[in-house]
């Protein structure tokens, strides 16, 4: 069992931080071969009307998803500080209340897709000549909700206790069953977007699986009991505390990026594929770096349930400097091969003329997403929620809608638009600095009255 847990409360934060992302960045690199797979295959076989299809829904999932998702977050945090605190009897109930919480959450998710998801794309804007594919893609995208909430916050309650590499075996299963379905869906039963979304789903249920019974197995203060699952009150307002703030914070944030979907789609098709492509490209790049804000995160709440604030610090020295190194080397890395990704995707020169003009806009400054995304993870760990959801909302959607209201309705093009986006992270990556210094403070005055 040492095998699988990094000591997250002791020995060199270097190594023990490196092995724990490098799991994490594989999972999501694995997560984001979902969808990267689907606008492949259907780009190359369906042409770029389906691609266009599958490619512009990424940013209404995430509206609809995220502010549950965001309650895994603070699964999280409440386990690792429990964890670190050796309450093991509270964790037991934290983790019986976090998988009932994914099985409520994803049978809502999957209900309200199912019957809002062409009403959503209307109200979008999406245009008639792809709308139609897009709602019977994400139709039957939802159906695997209950299964990738439960995934989610299995996994959580794995990272929590130090363990990243069976969330990513259950990913590396389920990555390689999508991409084996999508062929046979696509290209030999001709489904077209039904299809894709059909093995989407169903490697979702996969994962889940696989998740789960790592949970039923383990012979720690983890163990799940499927019988006894339910929801615990305190845990519940534990989770909550850190949870709802991150979801709603993720939400907003995706209302801002439909709001610039919906000025995207105003291009047309082409643009609408480009920018699908490019943004599943240069997704990889930031999951690469956000891997290390769930690090943070982690490693601070566990420290903090410890009572050892000096070491929180490092952490968060040691994270920002791997995420810059890691945003600059993958991000520069991205654009300069830019032309050549573009053209797993698809073939249509317009469109990879397009999607560079994203690749060129995005990666080089991406390493300041990934700064200011450890901020987060870091001012979470140390169980101020509140004011980082405050701090983005303002730092980051609000300028962008501003942004979209005054310049680009001035100086209408697509660069301008992609402009807002690391403009944002830059301020507010420098206003997360100033509020850490505050909370931080804070706490040590706590620990020491």
């Amino acid at each position: 069992m040492r095998r699988k847990n990094i000591d997250m409360l002791q020995g060199n934060l270097w190594s023990n931080i490196l092995m724990f992302t490098l799991p994490l960045i594989l999972s999501g690199i694995l997560q984001l071969l979902f969808n990267a797979i689907d606008m492949i295959v259907v780009g190359k076989f369906s042409g770029s009307a389906s691609m266009a299809a599958v490619s512009s829904t990424g940013s209404l999932i995430n509206l609809i998803t995220n502010l549950f998702i965001g309650l895994s977050v603070g699964t999280s945090v409440c386990i690792a500080r429990r964890i670190g605190k050796k309450e093991y009897e509270e964790v037991y109930k934290a983790v019986e209340t976090s998988i009932m919480l994914a099985v409520v959450s994803g049978g809502i998710l999957m209900v309200i897709g199912i019957i809002f998801s062409g009403l959503f794309l209307r109200m979008m804007g999406s245009p008639e000549d792809v709308i139609a594919l897009s709602s019977l893609y994400l139709r039957i995208y939802f159906i695997g909700m209950p299964a990738t909430m439960t995934y989610n916050f299995a996994s959580a309650i794995l990272r929590a206790r130090g363990d990243t590499r069976r969330p990513l075996f259950a990913l590396m299963i389920a990555g390689v069953l999508n991409a084996l379905l999508n062929m046979l869906f696509v290209i030999v039963f001709k489904l077209d977007v039904a299809g894709v979304g059909l093995a989407s789903a169903i490697s979702s249920y996969v994962s889940a699986f696989i998740v789960i019974i790592a949970l039923v197995k383990d012979e720690t203060y983890i163990h799940l009991e499927l019988k006894k699952i339910y929801i615990d009150k305190e845990a519940l307002i534990e989770i909550a505390k850190v949870g709802v703030p991150a979801g709603l914070q993720s939400t907003i944030f995706s209302i801002s990026n439909v709001a610039i979907q919906s000025s995207i789609n105003s291009f047309g098709k082409t643009v609408m594929a480009a920018n699908g492509a490019a943004g599943s490209i240069s997704d990889f790049v930031y999951t690469t770096m956000n891997a290390f804000c769930q690090s943070c995160l982690t490693f601070t709440s566990q420290n903090i349930g410890a009572g050892n604030l000096k070491r929180t610090r490092k952490i968060l020295l040691v994270c920002l400097c791997l995420v810059t190194v890691f945003g600059l080397v993958f991000g520069t890395g991205t654009y300069l091969m830019g032309e050549q990704l573009l053209h797993i995707y698809s073939d249509d020169p317009e469109v990879i003329a397009a999607g560079m003009i994203k690749l060129s806009i995005f990666c080089r400054p991406y390493f300041l997403c990934g700064f200011m995304d450890v901020m987060v993870g870091a001012l979470r760990g140390l169980g101020s929620s509140i004011f980082p959801m405050i701090t983005s909302l303002l730092g980051s959607c609000a300028f962008r809608l501003v942004w979209l209201a005054t310049y680009f309705k001035a100086h209408r093009s697509i660069e301008v638009l992609y402009y807002s986006y690391p403009l944002s992270w830059a301020l507010t990556a420098f206003v997360h600095m100033c509020t850490y210094i505050f909370v931080f403070h804070k706490a040590n005055r706590k620990l020491k009255v």
